[in-house]
């Protein structure tokens, strides 16, 4: 509204909410935070127009979420698996990889039985900078994903209610793909605390009473209205699964954004900075991350029926890991039992072979499970107190554990020390 003439200018009511032009012709295309075309081929052929707000899904028409979708990442995969319908939440922090991981998942995600033509990716930016935002564009086309993608970009330098419209463009385009072609669509929203900082100033505009920390009283209620739209329902094959990312204001899990996303949302996947700082990508932190629908979409029938039992016991031995280190940071590591000292070299491994995979490695779930047992095969057998015995001889396999990881043994540490 700046420079805007006060004397000549007039405003009118339209009579209904802001609505979205919509077509299967977005598919491959870069939208700004208004819905406007800005990858310079013109505007979409009009199919329908629907209200950005959405409709309120009848709660019976809901269908429970099942089966899952592969992001290529172990450390996801695994341990927190993304569910069909599902919202799960990323939490990172200022200056951790977040986009690096937005962009992986967008490059790698896929249903286990896609025919190429009934997945894709409606990714929205929110509040960021002119850099980020070529990132994003270039990265997507030189994957050659960009044909299953729908992208909307909303840069910093533009105005603040754009930046509150775009999430909602973004998943009305979702809806429209998910329930009119039966499109199976994953919606990867960031930055969240870019949108709520923007509608804490919009609100402040208005002279409302804030809440907490400045934010509108009614930011639960704002966010439920965004991430309630994920889901499947009945009448339609398609599915809205949901990953919001958000970046927690000095790395504050208690800060009114991710504190309100947990509320709502089905899980959580936290970025670790320790685990960034010393090169560990993606920095995923293991103990406080979980997936509550992840049971339900696993296991026989989904991905392979030892799966829930490798990731129980996964958690199990990296929480004893944690605690290893914590005795040996005061009575030193030479002190440790034998057994401490074999959860110190599963955690080093864990770390580096399966939460950190890199940027370009694309795992599919087996090679993740495989690999899940090759970790635990590093600890003795009698540690592995979640697996049953069956299982236990199918994969445990101690010596494949030495070959893979180039474990050096003791004795063979001790010749070479006196030589």
């Amino acid at each position: 509204t700046q420079n805007i003439s006060l004397k000549n200018t007039k405003t009118k009511f339209t009579g209904h909410p802001v609505e979205m032009s919509l077509s299967k012709e977005m598919l491959g295309r870069t939208f700004n935070g208004s819905g406007r075309p800005i990858d310079g081929l013109g505007e979409v052929f009009v199919d329908e127009k629907r209200n950005i707000n959405g409709l309120p899904l009848n709660p019976v028409s809901r269908v429970y979420p099942r089966n899952y979708i592969q992001t290529g990442i172990s450390s996801i995969d695994a341990l927190t698996t993304l569910i069909r319908g599902q919202k799960l939440p990323i939490f990172s922090g200022s200056g951790m990889p977040h986009n690096e991981l937005a962009v992986q998942i967008v490059k790698q995600a896929k249903i286990a039985e896609s025919k190429g033509n009934d997945f894709c990716i409606v990714f929205a930016a929110m509040g960021v900078k002119n850099d980020v935002a070529a990132y994003f564009r270039h990265s997507f086309e030189e994957a050659g994903v960009m044909s299953k993608v729908v992208m909307f970009l909303n840069l910093s330098n533009e105005p603040i209610i754009e930046r509150i419209l775009t999430p909602r463009f973004a998943l009305t385009a979702a809806e429209y793909l998910a329930y009119k072609h039966n499109i199976h669509v994953l919606v990867i929203l960031t930055d969240i605390t870019s949108y709520c900082e923007a509608l804490r100033e919009f609100s402040s505009s208005k002279g409302e009473i804030p809440g907490r920390k400045g934010y509108p009283g009614y930011l639960y209620s704002d966010l439920a209205s965004l991430y309630e739209r994920a889901g499947i329902v009945s009448q339609a094959k398609g599915s809205v699964t949901q990953i919001p990312i958000l970046t927690m204001p000095n790395d504050d899990i208690t800060h009114p954004i991710p504190d309100l996303t947990g509320y709502i949302t089905e899980g959580q996947i936290v970025l670790n900075r320790e685990l960034t700082q010393v090169g560990i990508f993606p920095p995923v932190g293991i103990l406080p991350s979980l997936s509550r629908l992840m049971k339900d979409g696993i296991g026989k029938g989904y991905t392979r029926e030892d799966h829930s039992i490798v990731a129980n016991q996964m958690f199990a031995s990296y929480a004893q890991v944690q605690d290893a280190r914590s005795l040996a940071s005061v009575i030193g590591e030479d002190e440790l039992s034998p057994v401490d000292r074999k959860y110190i070299e599963f955690g080093k491994l864990f770390e580096q072979h399966f939460i950190g995979q890199g940027f370009e490695m694309n795992r599919s779930i087996i090679d993740t499970l495989d690999l899940g047992w090759d970790l635990l095969s590093v600890l003795p057998k009698e540690e592995l107190n979640r697996v049953d015995e069956k299982l236990i001889k199918q994969y445990y396999n101690h010596e494949r554990a030495v070959e893979r990881f180039h474990i050096v043994s003791k004795p063979i540490i001790s010749a070479l020390k006196g030589m």
